[in-house]
């Protein structure tokens, strides 16, 4: 069994959470405490958060890397890990793969919960993934919701009728 797509993307959500909670929960409330007058010093919570999120986010991160590598047609799992590595390789979160059960891993991630490994494989098809025809088509003619229908409009669909 090994970590991939799926499992990367819900550890990315679980760390984008943790920062909102961390924020909102300590900094917030510390920030409360000084404006009432509360002597208090500040304490950083969650900035070690940061440095995985943004090696997601930033322009040439692991997602906008997987963006780019899903839209050239001879792009391979090996490409894809290639550029990773070359991209991110010197980032202290960014860590050689460490994985018990995965022998195939291809790089690890240091999360805020702790030091994951993954796999690419398939990470392209999987982000190549279309949405159904049949599904476009009952958002387009079954939606009450306006914007819905307009943002599936250029979508060709598949017609419901046999």
């Amino acid at each position: 069994e090994y970590n991939g797509f799926e499992q990367i993307s819900i550890n990315f959500v679980n760390e984008k959470l943790q920062q909102f909670f961390n924020h909102h929960m300590f900094v917030v409330e510390q920030e409360e405490y000084v404006k009432e007058g509360i002597d208090w010093v500040m304490v950083d919570f969650g900035m070690d958060l940061a440095a995985a999120i943004i090696m997601f986010e930033k322009p040439m991160g692991i997602w906008a890397i997987l963006e780019e590598e899903s839209l050239f047609p001879k792009a391979t799992d090996k490409s894809f890990e290639e550029k990773l590595k070359a991209s991110l390789g010197k980032l202290p979160v960014f860590l050689k793969p460490q994985s018990k059960t995965d022998k195939n891993a291809h790089f690890a991630i240091s999360h805020y919960a702790g030091v994951v490994s993954y796999n690419v494989t398939n990470w392209l098809d999987k982000n190549k993934d279309p949405v159904n025809d049949s599904v476009v088509e009952i958002l387009k003619s079954t939606s009450s919701v306006p914007l819905l229908v307009h943002l599936w409009r250029d979508h060709a669909g598949q017609p419901l009728t046999a």
